[in-house]
């Protein structure tokens, strides 16, 4: 984390933009059906479970298989590749975006990503935090450890092989923690966001911040 951090640039960012823009992509070659049009209100799964599937958005078929594709967020639908209405595709062509509304939640969350030491995943596997870690967690929650470099803090599973994984971010209380235990994250994608005790504060503040100009971001979220 910088030693300054601009509130007003963060915020004023947010407030003028408040939204998430999700990028979806082919997963596999195959010739594409879309199901959406541009502009179109897309809903995100639902259910209990999340048993019941978003909406379709496109399908994708390949070798005679086809496979559907519904959202995975609620939004809106704020660009399309209709040229691509009935085209063989490689994997990883956009297809389409969904402008997605942030709620006060999504919006602290992407604040303090921002601003967090971010300490990411070397390399695509499962993580659990390292046993004695786990245990304290339990008993005083995230916010009470503080981390060190060359601490040994978290546990990577690949191919049945578990290997420890040190710290080599700054030193800090572990304040967010951005994966399960046992589900598979990418590489590069954050595990722990750290902060510094002295700035403790300051995250204090943003939080308070976004939750007291939660209607200037043109929101009727509440959580």
């Amino acid at each position: 984390m910088s030693e300054q951090i601009d509130f007003d640039e963060i915020f004023a960012r947010y407030r003028s933009d408040p939204y998430e823009y999700v990028d979806v992509r082919a997963a596999h070659t195959g010739r594409v059906a879309l199901r959406v049009q541009e502009g179109d209100v897309v809903a995100a799964p639902s259910g209990e479970w999340d048993q019941i599937p978003g909406t379709r958005l496109f399908e994708i078929t390949r070798e005679r298989n086809t496979k559907p594709v519904s959202a995975k967020t609620n939004g809106t639908v704020s660009f399309l590749a209709g040229e691509l209405e009935g085209q063989f595709v490689e994997a990883g062509t956009r297809l389409l975006t969904i402008r997605h509304p942030l709620k006060k939640k999504e919006i602290i969350e992407g604040i303090l990503k921002e601003v967090l030491d971010l300490f990411p995943a070397p390399e695509r596997a499962k993580y659990f935090f390292a046993l004695d870690i786990q245990s304290r967690i339990e008993k005083k929650g995230a916010r009470s450890i503080v981390i060190r470099p060359g601490d040994e803090i978290i546990i990577m599973s690949l191919m049945k092989r578990d290997t420890p994984v040190y710290y080599s971010g700054k030193p800090g209380v572990i304040y967010s923690v951005y994966f399960e235990p046992g589900v598979s994250v990418a590489q590069g994608a954050p595990l722990i966001g750290v902060c510094s005790e002295e700035k403790l504060p300051l995250i204090q503040k943003i939080i308070t911040k976004v939750k007291a100009d939660w209607d200037k971001f043109g929101s009727s979220e509440s959580d």
